[in-house]
């Protein structure tokens, strides 16, 4: 135990989290005990993390004079913009890293989903600081405190106040030194945790992000930093290291900085006594300006800005200067809120898919919120103690160190992305979004099935008397329709098998009538007379909309689809708002045959031109590059990308009400519809076409219990 007791704590923390990643990758199995470990220490962290941050800029700011403060905010600014200038910086470098990769998705509802808007007000402005205290608002905790500690300032007999108030401080700060304590066990659970629960595939698409931002990190975290301090403070870089390294062990153990602010102060404030002379209050700065920090948008949080241009890139979105310049300007300010709620934000800057904010959320839980606690830490570390040394006039410049640093750190930071770029260029990267669709099956079991390439010349001409459900049961199988190109709600797969959304309905549809099913391929205009005859029972979906309205008879929807463009990758920038789009006489937009809406089309396309096209194919076609842009219903454009890598899903706002989607039915047999509309709605209450939709729409995996298929029910 003596000889435990010798190892510093940051040393057995390390340990512990090696040990525990171990675990967790040789053993896939969580017990509840770890589990429960893990998140009792994070838990006992944050107990003692908010009180600390509150009690230290009230006793901070509250010890100073009016002048002290004005001091203190005139320097604090100076170096806090000097720091997340140079922070910025290096990030705008990461792109060097990024390869030219194709990519395409499949369809995600944060495709068209309305960024949230937060609201700047509520954040920061404590309406109930007990609210704010029991919600853990930080900005509002932060401002409510710094306010007290402003009025703390004038008051007259505040030495007795100021006692108590560092003594509460104090014990609090007591605890978490005991929590510290118990670091390694906690931070042991937590990694063999993280360990068990990451799934390799959902690393693959995230390589480049993951590596190029833990490259970033590194950088500025152990060279750049702490480089600046060393250079321009008495202190050493090795004291700055010493300083910061329980504490980032311990932040990218959990993948919080917050919790570990009580250590960050505690470290930089013995750190500043060594250079504080008598009378002096510079030791105060660490407990008013890391708690602050924690609230503004510094450090880790600035790597939100990386996964924006990492998204822009991945869905080809061309970058400019301007588009750097309006990031800066306006994106920064929104990392006032977390970077999970400003994420919509940043992305609709450069109009990407709302699709990217489900790889951000995967990085995140992965290891880029740990990566980004680590930063944190070494950016609130330097912070204080460049401020402290600039208020008691130490401030040294090493031209030595500055001379080397000067031309090693930024040669070795390109270099460094540059051969990152060049090694992700090497690795044999293979576009994969179309073998992943076209190598889709069904999910539940399949039925007894034929196929014909076309209708019976007779079909038409041939009427039946018999209801659609006695037809159907003397026939012994379902006759459907399906129209060709009409992805991803009937395709052939690379086994040449029919399958999709629509498809997979339609044998659920046999296998529930306890029959076959035969599957016609005809053209969209032969649908209404082959099901007015009754060579056609039923068809695959349609748009509800008022021309398929007035021709076919529809069945309740099943699905819906909202409104999308699919565009080149490079002209994204131009289809970003619907007043501009129908404003533009140069503009032509295809429009799917299904999703032609004559009225509409002529009430909002006054200027371009709207043209009806038989088949989405023909878009993707060389004579057919006039046409600028496709309309199309957002889950059908993202399958196209999947086949067309070069082009993107772009929706305009304002977002419009998504259309449903219905299948046409024979008109003369109320019956039948009734049936589909009580069939439809129970496999909507089972979950079935949620399941299917995830499937083949959303690309999702699920697995589901085993269902017989209609010859095992009849056997």
């Amino acid at each position: 135990m003596m000889l435990l007791n010798k190892i510093p704590l940051s040393i057995r923390i390390l340990i512990a989290m090696l040990f525990g990643f171990a675990v967790g990758a040789y053993s896939s199995n969580v017990y509840t005990g770890v589990s429960a470990l893990a998140d009792a220490f994070v838990m006992l962290l944050q107990m003692t993390a908010l009180p600390y941050i509150s009690l230290s800029l009230v006793v901070g700011i509250g010890s100073l004079s009016p002048l002290e403060a004005r001091s203190t905010f005139r320097q604090s600014l100076v170096v806090l913009l000097a720091l997340t200038l140079t922070v910025v910086g290096f990030i705008l470098l990461a792109p060097i890293a990024f390869p030219d990769w194709e990519n395409a998705e499949f369809y995600s509802a944060n495709t068209i989903k309305a960024s949230v808007e937060f609201d700047l007000v509520s954040l920061f402005i404590p309406a109930n600081p007990f609210n704010a205290f029991a919600n853990a608002i930080i900005p509002s905790v932060v401002l409510f405190s710094v306010f007290l500690g402003v009025g703390l300032m004038g008051v007259a007999y505040k030495a007795r106040t100021l006692l108590l108030l560092d003594n509460f401080k104090s014990a609090v700060a007591n605890v978490n030194n005991i929590v510290m304590r118990f670091a390694p066990l906690g931070v042991f659970c937590i990694a063999l945790r993280a360990a068990a629960t990451i799934e390799s595939s959902q690393v693959d698409g995230l390589v480049v992000y993951v590596v190029t931002v833990a490259v970033l990190v590194l950088l500025l975290s152990f060279m750049v930093l702490p480089g600046i301090v060393a250079v321009v403070t008495p202190f050493g870089y090795r004291q700055i290291l010493k300083a910061s390294r329980e504490a980032m062990i311990t932040a990218f153990a959990t993948g919080s900085f917050f919790v570990v602010i009580p250590v960050i102060v505690e470290k930089t404030k013995a750190l500043i006594a060594e250079i504080n002379p008598p009378g002096q209050n510079a030791d105060k700065v660490s407990g008013i300006v890391v708690p602050i920090s924690f609230s503004l948008p510094v450090g880790g949080k600035l790597l939100a800005l990386v996964f924006t241009l990492f998204a822009a890139w991945f869905s080809g979105a061309y970058i400019s200067l301007n588009d750097y310049a309006n990031l800066l300007l306006a994106g920064i300010p929104q990392l006032f809120a977390t970077p999970t709620i400003a994420m919509p934000n940043l992305l609709e800057l450069f109009n990407v898919s709302g699709g990217m904010f489900d790889f951000f959320i995967v990085s995140e839980n992965l290891i880029v919120a740990r990566l980004a606690a680590v930063l944190s830490v070494v950016f609130a570390t330097c912070l204080p103690l460049m401020i402290a040394t600039s208020m008691v006039k130490k401030t040294t410049f090493k031209w030595r160190k500055f001379s080397r640093y000067l031309v090693i750190i930024p040669l070795l930071s390109v270099a460094t992305f540059v051969l990152l770029r060049f090694t992700f260029d090497a690795i044999s990267h293979q576009y994969e979004g179309y073998t992943k669709f076209i190598e889709r099956d069904f999910i539940y079991g399949d039925v007894k099935t034929t196929y014909l390439d076309q209708a019976s010349e007779q079909g038409p001409t041939r009427p039946v008397s018999a209801n659609v459900l006695t037809r159907i049961k003397q026939r012994g199988f379902i006759r459907v329709g399906y129209f060709r190109d009409d992805l991803p709600y009937s395709f052939h797969n690379d086994k040449g098998k029919l399958v999709g959304f629509d498809i997979e309905i339609m044998n659920q549809l046999a296998a529930d009538l306890g029959v076959a099913v035969e599957f016609v391929k005809i053209f969209r205009k032969q649908a209404a007379p082959l099901l007015k005859s009754g060579y056609l029972d039923i068809t695959t979906g349609f748009p509800v909309i008022p021309d398929n309205m007035k021709t076919y008879t529809l069945t309740t929807p099943y699905s819906t689809q909202s409104i999308a463009l699919i565009v080149k990758d490079t002209r994204r920038a131009e289809f970003i708002n619907w007043a501009d789009i129908t404003k533009r006489e140069d503009l032509i937009i295809g429009i799917p045959e299904a999703f032609y809406y004559r009225d509409a089309i002529k009430r909002h396309f006054t200027r371009g031109k709207a043209w009806e096209i038989a088949t989405p194919r023909l878009f993707f076609r060389d004579e057919y590059k006039h046409i600028d842009a496709m309309l199309f219903g957002a889950p059908s454009a993202s399958a196209w990308t999947l086949l067309n890598p070069s082009y993107t899903v772009v929706v305009p706002k304002p977002v419009q009400p998504p259309l449903s989607m219905a299948f046409p039915i024979s008109p003369s047999d109320r019956g039948f519809e009734l049936f589909m509309r009580n069939w439809i709605n129970m496999k909507a209450q089972n979950k079935t076409l949620e399941r299917l939709f995830n499937y083949w729409i959303g690309g999702k995996h699920e697995l589901l219990f085993w269902m017989p298929a209609a010859d095992d029910k009849r056997s």
